[in-house]
């Protein structure tokens, strides 16, 4: 079985021509065709839909000029022809015969877009203007029209555009996604293998699809056609209205399979209107780290039925610090909207203009507690710091203890140096783990610093065997810890006392 992959729906295009080949036709039952208004939404939206085309310079790979292989959609019925001849053609050592890779050349891609404003303004994905040297929009009526770059947000690949309009335009207007039903029958508009202004249709297969591609996922999924060359391009209701652009597929070959998906057009308004604003995203910050709650997190922190995100640490210099919000709150409501999960609060708080001040309400120790947050602005840092070893001799043994499959020791000058550990962490290092404990599984490993049992600090193996000890007795199944790293960083874990 050949496996699906997640990939972008621009289109590549090479030095040939596309291959179009034909297949066998299926009849289709006359109750499966749609309503009717479809032909009526493709009307009245299709030219403000347009063909984004770009090109890049690119390095030759391979031998240049006519040794060059082009590039054809996958699945392509010339795409083993063209693979056999182009590899005949290649001397000893996988080059071209008599040649180098010769110069540099000039690339195109294909994607889909959509007017929004009739003074120029266009919406696409990111990943169908990315690196481009040149961006043109072509209208419906194969007009063409040099674009500038208004901004970009990666984290949710979209991309405005604006050109100069050699005419009056039609323009299109965002409608509500959090209003879409399953069921609900939807219209793709795009430029699928170079075939533009191809009007397809489906309906809404599944909502707030995480694909784990992102941060911020949360797609519409479809099963309207769409294949390479859509991305970019508007998903519709049937009152015109974009309710979605779409993005990704899933398929084993590149074309269509029936899974396709959209970005809302909640999300993406709100990443439009910053982008004409400010050419940027200014994403509301939180400043905690937060995890998922376990159902053995759940049951430690007597929280039924297992819901919300757990911080697992609060940055010194963020906004929940100062509003008391602490590590082991769980997180169940912000600004109004429930917390179902960590990826709920990501998205809302990225979401919420920076400056605000909104609700939190949080459970600790089995308590519902609200508190007052006026977020920051989230920053993209590029940080990637690798850490220097060095060889030092080893220090003396310490004195261990051993209690949930870990051998423990207090915390001191050698242990510190030993891993590394920052002046500012306290509390119980982890020396050695069992291999077949609960512990080894949830990946606890010598260095870990054990910081609090049961929401109570500890600074030596016996503080940690007795509150085991107690927990026991109490009947709990489960111990919650909060276990920091060399460098600070904190996560719950939650391990079996039986």
């Amino acid at each position: 079985m050949t496996a699906a992959t997640i990939a972008p729906t621009r289109l590549r295009l090479g030095l040939a021509a596309l291959a179009v080949s034909a297949f066998s036709a299926f009849g289709t039952p006359a109750q499966a065709r749609g309503p009717e208004g479809i032909a009526d939404v493709a009307e009245k939206v299709i030219d403000a839909v347009v063909n984004i085309s770009t090109s890049q310079t690119v390095e030759a790979k391979g031998g240049g000029g006519s040794n060059a292989m082009p590039q054809l959609p996958p699945g392509s019925p010339f795409e083993e022809f063209f693979d056999d001849f182009f590899k005949n053609r290649k001397g000893p050592g996988g080059g071209s015969k008599g040649g180098d890779n010769g110069p540099p050349r000039k690339t195109n891609s294909l994607g889909s877009g959509f007017i929004i404003d009739t003074s120029g303004v266009v919406v696409t994905n990111n990943h169908v203007i990315a690196d481009a040297d040149e961006i043109n929009v072509i209208l419906n009526d194969g007009t063409k029209i040099k674009a500038e770059l208004v901004g970009v947000d990666k984290k949710t690949d979209l991309a405005v555009l604006k050109f100069k309009p050699p005419k009056p335009l039609v323009s299109v207007k965002f409608g509500d996604s959090d209003k879409l039903r399953l069921g609900e029958w939807v219209v793709a508009i795009g430029n699928p293998f170079s075939l533009g202004g191809t009007v397809t249709a489906g309906i809404v297969s599944a909502k707030n699809r995480d694909i784990s591609s992102g941060p911020y996922d949360s797609y519409i999924q479809t099963d309207a056609s769409i294949n390479r060359g859509n991305s970019g391009g508007p998903l519709f209701n049937l009152d015109g209205d974009v309710i979605g652009v779409n993005t990704l597929i899933i398929s084993p070959s590149g074309g269509s399979i029936g899974i396709g998906f959209a970005v809302p057009s909640k999300t993406v308004a709100g990443v439009v209107d910053q982008l004409r604003q400010f050419g940027e995203l200014r994403r509301g910050w939180l400043g905690v780290r937060i995890q998922s709650v376990t159902d053995e997190i759940a049951e430690s922190l007597n929280i039924k039925p297992p819901r919300g995100a757990l911080v697992a640490g609060v940055d010194d210099k963020g906004p929940a610090k100062p509003a008391g919000i602490e590590p082991g709150d769980v997180v169940v409501k912000f600004d109004g909207k429930d917390v179902k999960d960590p990826k709920d609060l990501s998205r809302v708080v990225a979401d919420t203009a920076v400056g605000k001040e909104v609700d939190v309400i949080v459970i600790r120790k089995g308590q519902e507690e609200t508190k007052k947050v006026t977020l920051g602005r989230l920053q993209d840092p590029d940080k990637v710091q690798a850490a220097v070893k060095t060889d030092e001799p080893a220090p003396e043994k310490p004195v261990t203890q051993k209690a949930l499959g870990l051998d423990l020791a207090a915390l001191n000058k050698d242990l510190r140096t030993r891993y590394k550990i920052k002046d500012s962490v306290k509390g119980v290092v982890v020396t050695s783990v069992d291999a077949n404990s609960d512990a080894a599984e949830k990946r606890l490993s010598a260095g870990d610093v054990i910081v609090e049992v049961a929401q109570e600090a500890v600074s030596s193996g016996a503080d940690i065997q007795k509150r085991v000890d107690q927990l026991k007795k109490d009947g709990k199944k489960s111990v919650l810890l909060l276990v920091s790293n060399a460098d600070g960083e904190l996560r719950f874990v939650a391990l079996s006392v039986q």
